[in-house]
This record gives structure tokens, sequence and C-alpha cells, in this order.
């Protein structure tokens, strides 16, 4: 929504200054800079930035984005009022709500671009809402919380015109091009098989939740319960929620690979091109029969999993597999590879297998090695990255912030173009935990559990179905609770 122009006067919007950039400068409308004082930024330069979630993740967007005042922090939001503490008293002048659908009622006219760090089931709602304003929006991975709102925030981004990023400050790292780069080199052949791992979850998982165990907590004062539930099914609060793990629950998070995937997942994904998976498998940890009973993976996620897809590749006949490891299960290293002395990251890593060899490295793409040693140790591979963000990772935000003033159509790093498709490939792989273990209806009407474990759910992409085992396909798209 844009401020009316009164018809007749010769006025220039902020937001045409905005996209004007070096041009407007140059303009009898805005005095040169020299003379309003060295390192004055006009406020026509200026991007206005709301941000809806002030604490956690957000204290590092909302810090990179506002820049040490190079930009304007107009509006802040958040349903506790205890995470929202630091930066009301920073920024006193920006109204604060706890509410997004009043925030954008309400301040929609000031407002360029939102910054938008929830619980990935409030993702999807906030940015569609801030999309159909016209407005830019920043978004905290994984972009979504299913496989249906990735596409369809994929989809908006183009429909409505506006600058995306996701969270994934990662892809702007100087690893993941330079690991990009060297795969695509050719210096390990064709890449036929990936692999991925995170220590993650380091919140619980697999244990029983409040929820099955009955129990609940007051609400403590300034926390807006029902807002934060937003579109998830109603539940008493437990301190289990909120403010950090959420992570763990199916109805707020999407466990240890939503919380990593978007950060490891990406290398490979933008490396290979990798496009819809053909199918998707799993294993998951401790499964005992008393899980019939207690439905721990009803609303928690497990303690442990390992993923395997399938994508096709460029050669016909042949697919490239890929495997994801949490919850302390990772994969077998090559000969002279030693998690302790190659792996320095105690996040994770990657390998890429290839007809000619191996690329090992750590989140983010960082410090590439190739495998084995020997083979390899007169090798120079001529590789070119992509350009370089100033800042690398560190630069996300402000990538984010200089794309919106230059307007639609800037590059961004984690567009919604490259990052929609990359939560859907994350998602995938949720969607095969959860038929692992789910709640089906029984004929007596009664809820039941199944246990069909370990099997290959076929992926038709283009049409988001899984063909061979229907009840998956309920985890494609979620419900929301009514009112949302």
């Amino acid at each position: 929504m844009e401020q009316q122009i009164e018809p007749g006067k010769n006025e220039i919007r902020r937001r045409d200054f905005i996209k004007a950039g070096a041009l407007a400068a140059g303009t009898f409308m805005i005095v040169p800079r020299h003379v309003l004082g060295k390192g004055f930024i006009p406020p026509s330069d200026k991007l206005n930035i709301a941000a809806v979630g002030c604490g956690g993740k957000a204290d590092v967007n909302i810090r990179l984005s506002y820049n040490e005042g190079t930009e304007n922090i107009v509006a802040l939001c958040d349903v506790d009022d205890r995470q929202a503490v630091k930066y009301r008293k920073q920024f006193p002048n920006a109204p604060y709500y706890k509410d997004y659908r009043k925030m954008l009622e309400k301040e929609a006219k000031n407002i360029d671009a939102v910054l938008v760090t929830t619980p990935d089931h409030m993702h999807f709602p906030i940015a569609m809402a801030c999309m159909e304003l016209g407005k830019h929006v920043y978004v905290e991975k994984p972009l979504t919380k299913d496989i249906w709102e990735a596409r369809n925030l994929t989809n908006a981004a183009k429909k409505y015109k506006v600058v995306t990023q996701m969270g994934n400050q990662g892809s702007s790292s100087d690893g993941t091009r330079q690991t990009e780069a060297l795969v695509q080199s050719g210096v390990i052949g064709d890449v036929h098989k990936i692999e991925v791992w995170t220590d993650r979850p380091v919140w619980p998982q697999g244990v029983k939740s409040p929820k099955d165990k009955g129990e609940s907590q007051p609400v403590p004062q300034g926390v807006d319960w029902d807002l934060w539930l937003g579109t998830a099914p109603k539940r008493d609060y437990h301190e289990a929620y909120m403010p950090f793990r959420w992570r763990g629950y199916w109805d707020f998070g999407t466990g240890a690979l939503g919380d990593m995937g978007c950060h490891f997942i990406d290398v490979p994904f933008r490396a290979l091109k990798l496009g819809y998976p053909t199918s998707v498998e799993c294993s998951v940890g401790s499964v005992y029969a008393d899980f019939f009973e207690q439905a721990f993976f009803d609303d928690v996620a497990p303690p442990s999993a390992s993923i395997h897809l399938k994508f096709a590749s460029k050669t016909p006949g042949k697919d490239i597999s890929f495997s994801w490891y949490d919850g302390g299960m990772r994969p077998q290293l090559p000969e002279a590879c030693d998690y302790k002395t190659v792996f320095g990251s105690v996040d994770g890593g990657m390998l890429f297998t290839g007809t000619k060899g191996i690329i090992s490295a750590e989140m983010f793409g960082n410090n590439p090695r190739l495998w084995p040693e020997k083979k390899f140790e007169t090798v120079r591979p001529n590789i070119k990255p992509r350009a370089l963000v100033p800042g690398g990772s560190e630069g996300h935000q402000q990538q984010f912030v200089q794309a919106c003033k230059k307007g639609h159509g800037t590059y961004t790093s984690s567009a919604f173009e490259e990052s929609g498709p990359l939560t859907e490939i994350v998602l995938m792989g949720n969607l095969a935990v959860r038929s692992y273990l789910h709640r089906e209806p029984k004929a007596d009407g009664k809820g039941g559990f199944n246990f069909p474990g370990r099997q290959k759910l076929i992926w038709d992409g283009a049409n988001m179905k899984i063909t061979n085992f229907d009840v998956a396909n309920q985890f494609v798209k979620r419900e929301y609770r009514t009112g949302w």
C-alpha cells in the first residue's frame, strides 16, 4: 500500500527515491551529501523496515538490517513482551504491536520491507500478508512449515514482484560459492552421491510432550498465547514450547532437518541444480512398542533420523542419491578423512562422491577438500566462483536491504525463486519421517496408529503428491486453526 499523491503536486514518493538510488541524488530534490555533512544519509535513502519477531534470531536480523542507522526500524511486533524489551527500548518511536495483522493495517503506508522471525508455523501467513501489500520480505529458514506453503510463497514472489530473501545466511557465504564451483569444475567427475549431517537436535526430541502428558502451566504475563499459537491447533501453554524448544514439536516446528537443512542442503542444491526429488524414504531412531501408546511422533519429532532422497541426474538412468543424518547419526568417511580433524565445525558437514573422487566441506561449504588426498595433492582445479557477497554470510541481511532499494528483479542469494524449491526438498524429508509412524483413523471411527516403517515414497513434484501411499499426502498441506 502506497501513500496517495495529491494530484497536481510536484511530489515524488519516498520509495521512488529509494529505487532511483544514485540518479535521485543528482536531482534538485535532494540536498548534496557534502552539504549535509560527512556520513549523513538522507531520509529518502533509507529503507523503512518492520520486524515481526524481536527475540532470538531476530536480534541478528534486526541488528544487521538496521546497520547502525543506515536504515530505519519503523514498527515492531512480537506476541511476547519479554522478547521485545531490547528493541522497544532502542527504537522508542517505532510503534509496537502484538498482532502482525494490526501492524500491517495501521503501518502499511510507512513500511517498505518486513523481517519475519517467528516459529516456522507462522512464516507463511505473515509473509503472504506482507507480499499482498507489496512489501519486500525477509523470512527465516525454513521458508515454510509445509510443502504447499513453500510452493505458494515462491509463486507469490513472482506475482507481487517484491524482493525476497530466506534467512539461510550461508547462501551468501564465500564457502557456498567456492564449493559450488569446485563441484561444477568436474574435478571429481559426475557426482552420484551426496551425504549431509548435522549435530542437531540440541533440544528435546523423541520425548513425551506436555500435551501428551496432560500438563499445562499459567500463561506468563506479557505473552499472548493465542496469537503465538496462530495457525496451530489449540493446546494449553507450557514453557517447553517457547521461546526456543518449539522446533521439536510438529505443530510449530520442523525438527532438526528444518532447523539445519536449509544451511547444509543449500550447497548441493545449488552446485548440482537439484530439482524435485523423485522419491524419499527414511529410518528414525528409538522406535519401541510403547510408542503406540505414548504417541511420541504424533506431537514430537524423533530423536534421530536418516533420510534418503533420489534426484534425476543429467545422465539418463543414473539417479543422484542424497542422504541426510541427524541426532548423532553420520555417514562413513573416505579413507584418511576423519571427523575430528577435517570437520572443525561441530554443526555438521557434507560429502560429494563423484566418479573420480570426493569433496568434503563443512557447513556453508566452508573448507572444501579433495579425497583421496594423495590423488589430488598436485591438482589445482581452475574454479571461478560466482560473485561474492560483500561481508559474506554476515552481509546476507544487507544484501536484501540494498536489493529492496533497487527494486524487484535485483539478485539476492536466497530469493524465494531458489529458497522455495530448496525448502520443498527439506520438507520432503519430514514428510517421510511423519509417514513413518502416524495417527490414522480406524474403521471403528477411533484414532489409532499405523506403523508402516521404512518405505519408498514416490513423489510427483509438479503436482505435489505422493503417488504410492496416499496417507502421506496429509503432510503436504496442513490444516489451519479456525480463524487463521
